[in-house]
């Protein structure tokens, strides 16, 4: 098998367990409080993380060197970034806080142009003005000329977690560690902190076997195995728009997904919206690629 190929299954490995964490999300969330279940997934995907550190060899590593980067880049991922983002899922049904995180890649081309001195593009621009108004549409469920969301607040959280994983990435932009020890290295910095968070809020509390195999799955599949998945199809890959453009076979799955298993009517401006989005991103990654 060559390494495309290879490459291509890491990376529908990845899509498939991301399909499924709106879903994940939406039936940790009916029984834990959003810091609850964002200090159970930390706490499980740090541990995986550590346990392949170790198994790789590069446990010596992780302890004596990058801790200057992880010191803020902790406290943007896992803290910042997981709180806000399922605080927006804790507030909107899944499917539009799924939809509305999927601007993230636009938020990152916009950003690029203050952070690292990129250029925009009149397509740019345009592939932008397409993806939000997909926003527009999903944030005013379809009354796109009445000023009234259904959830501002939710839309804010929802919207600001694109601006936090924008941001994060773009920060990390020179960040020399390797990718699996830094990110191990990120959640060793946020564990403590969302531990005193949740000390100082809700504390710990037994919500039952289920909401525990709940949270173990975020922290499983969202947070570890899917990334690391993932940066095995990027390593891999031949060409980074080969892997890509897979993110796009997600969407529709979570939506069923959500609709299955989690029993949402699926509101039509969401499918509108979603569209939308998806074609302004797949308008950037056509001019990129």
């Amino acid at each position: 098998m060559n390494q495309d190929r290879q490459a291509i299954l890491y990376g529908l490995g990845a899509v498939a367990l991301w399909s499924t964490v709106a879903t994940a999300f939406k039936v940790a969330l009916t029984w834990m409080s959003p810091l609850e279940l964002m200090w159970l997934a930390v706490l499980v995907s740090w541990l995986l993380m550590g346990i392949l550190v170790v198994y790789q060899g590069n446990a010596r590593i992780a302890l004596n060197s990058g801790w200057k980067t992880a010191a803020w880049a902790g406290l943007m991922n896992p803290v910042a970034y997981y709180l806000v983002l399922f605080a927006a899922y804790d507030r909107l049904p899944g499917q539009e806080a799924m939809a509305l995180n999927y601007t993230w890649a636009l938020a990152m081309a916009f950003l690029a142009v203050p952070l690292l001195g990129h250029r925009l593009t009149v397509k740019d621009v345009a592939a932008g003005l397409v993806a939000y108004a997909g926003v527009w549409v999903i944030a005013t469920r379809g009354n796109v000329f009445d000023v009234h969301f259904a959830d501002p607040l939710g839309v804010a959280f929802a919207l600001a977690s694109t601006l936090l994983w924008a941001l994060y990435w773009l920060l990390n932009a020179r960040d020399k560690r390797q990718p699996l020890v830094g990110q191990w290295q990120n959640f060793t910095v946020g564990l403590p902190v969302l531990t005193l968070l949740l000390l100082w809020g809700p504390g710990f509390q037994w919500h039952g076997g289920s909401a525990l195999m709940a949270g173990i799955y975020v922290g499983l599949f969202e947070m570890g195995i899917a990334f690391i998945l993932w940066q095995l199809a990027v390593h891999k890959v031949s060409r980074t728009a080969k892997v890509a453009n897979l993110i796009f076979l997600s969407p529709p799955v979570s939506l069923l997904l959500l609709f299955v298993v989690v029993g949402e009517s699926i509101y039509p401006s969401t499918l509108v919206g979603l569209v939308l989005i998806l074609a302004g991103l797949g308008w950037q990654q056509r001019r990129q690629s």
